[in-house]
């Protein structure tokens, strides 16, 4: 983790990513809390704001992969945080004006996702730029790291200032955040012996799907996070609801709940970060279906102390699912399709919230809040379970060719949950 800390590209990279996130967590509260105030508590709504948002991802990821690799991701990064900066100050002038209306925190909050959308994978697969291969892994989980910290941080801090000074000054604190990433990125050095240097030819996304098709270490972790995102991680839209209908607490509240499943999340990315071990099946499909479980256990938390307790190992599994993901995915992506099949990835990772955040309010609404933490972790195990098993069949099925595919078929086979093993996190 030092030795990976000690890249002075990375390092600036990091911090950058780090300032802004906090802002960025602490306007994803403060708009839910927002959204909540203008509308009377409607569970629907914080789930459509929040599919608005995700919705770009569905629509323009795959854009922004081939955008990845057909131009220097720096450059791309400079101008979609630009445009993140200037939707937070919009955001912010129309609430402390009190010009801000549901529609206005809609199409802002789509305009904010098309905007990540294009970034997404250009910031990730810029990881790979910014380290030599052997500390991909460490680096993908330092990333992880700085987000949960964000995680941790953002909403703490946006439950304090709404309660004092409202939602207003949450996003105008968030816009001034992004100054830090765009010094970040404007700094770093870029050595011309070691610069890959985008392709200019054909960058055709079919060639990306094909790649995940054929390559089963990829098929696995992009298949598992499509049921995982969609179904299991809407904590965006659960916690505040939860907080706010099933327990009546105050905006503060909030904040400490979101605080503290992104504690746990910290310390399963700093965790992942200081292994030795490198990421495998095995760890993705165990710790997916102690996530689910996690999950399902708190839908039945009688009340908000217990709640709170299980949200931190629950966020501890949630991210070593997701950075073991991640990492077998850039590790195993071929580099010059490695922006595209990121933004495969994050497609099946955020896409399905346009799906998951509205049938959770659906849920909210009609079983209580509750039924859709149990809804989502039963999915989420379940389809761990069902893609170890679906996974290796077809890598036991497929025809063996001299020195080919033993690595995969090892690796795959031991993804195969047991009764008495632990999970490999």
């Amino acid at each position: 983790m030092t030795a990976t800390l000690s890249v002075r590209n990375f390092r600036r990279y990091l911090f950058g990513q780090l300032t802004s996130n906090i802002g960025t967590w602490m306007q994803r509260a403060a708009q839910d809390l927002l959204v909540l105030h203008i509308t009377g508590n409607s569970g629907s709504a914080v789930g459509l704001v929040t599919a608005l948002q995700f919705l770009p991802q569905t629509l323009f990821g795959l854009t922004g992969g081939v955008l990845a690799d057909r131009y220097p991701k720096r450059r791309i990064l400079l101008v979609t945080q630009t445009a993140m900066a200037v939707q937070s100050l919009l955001l912010g002038l129309l609430t402390v004006t009190g010009a801000v209306s549901l529609l206005s925190v809609y199409v802002l909050a789509f305009a904010l996702g098309t905007a990540t959308a294009l970034d997404g994978p250009a910031r990730n697969a810029y990881i790979s730029e910014l380290v030599d291969r052997e500390r991909v892994a460490t680096a993908v989980s330092l990333n992880s790291a700085q987000f949960n910290v964000a995680r941790t941080v953002g909403p703490a801090l946006a439950g304090l200032t709404v309660a004092a000074f409202g939602t207003g000054p949450v996003f105008l604190a968030n816009a001034v955040s992004y100054l830090a990433v765009l010094y970040g990125l404007a700094t770093i050095r870029t050595d011309p012996g070691d610069h890959r240097r985008p392709r200019r030819g054909r960058t055709r996304l079919r060639d990306a799907f094909r790649h995940v098709a054929s390559t089963p270490e990829l098929l696995l972790p992009i298949s598992l996070v499509a049921f995982v995102g969609t179904f299991g991680l809407n904590f965006q839209v659960t916690i505040s609801l939860v907080a706010i209908t099933a327990f009546h607490t105050s905006a503060a509240a909030f904040g400490c709940l979101s605080a503290a499943y992104a504690l746990g999340s910290l310390t399963g990315a700093l965790y992942g970060a200081s292994c030795d071990r490198p990421p495998s099946a095995r760890r993705l499909i165990s710790t997916a279906i102690v996530f689910g479980a996690l999950e399902a256990a708190l839908g039945l938390m009688p009340d908000g102390g217990s709640f709170m307790a299980l949200l931190i190992p629950t966020g501890f599994a949630a991210v070593t699912v997701t950075t073991t993901a991640n990492a077998l995915t850039q590790l195993h992506a071929d580099p010059h399709l490695r922006g595209r099949v990121m933004s495969v990835y994050f497609l099946v990772l955020l896409g399905g919230t346009p799906v998951g955040a509205p049938l959770v309010g659906l849920v909210s609404d009609t079983l209580g809040a509750r039924s859709t933490l149990v809804l989502g972790g039963v999915v989420s195990a379940s389809s761990a379970l069902a893609l170890s098993s679906l996974v290796t069949r077809r890598v036991q099925r497929r025809p063996r060719v001299a020195g080919a595919a033993s690595l995969t078929s090892s690796a795959l086979a031991s993804a195969r949950p047991t009764g008495d093993r632990r999970p490999d996190v």
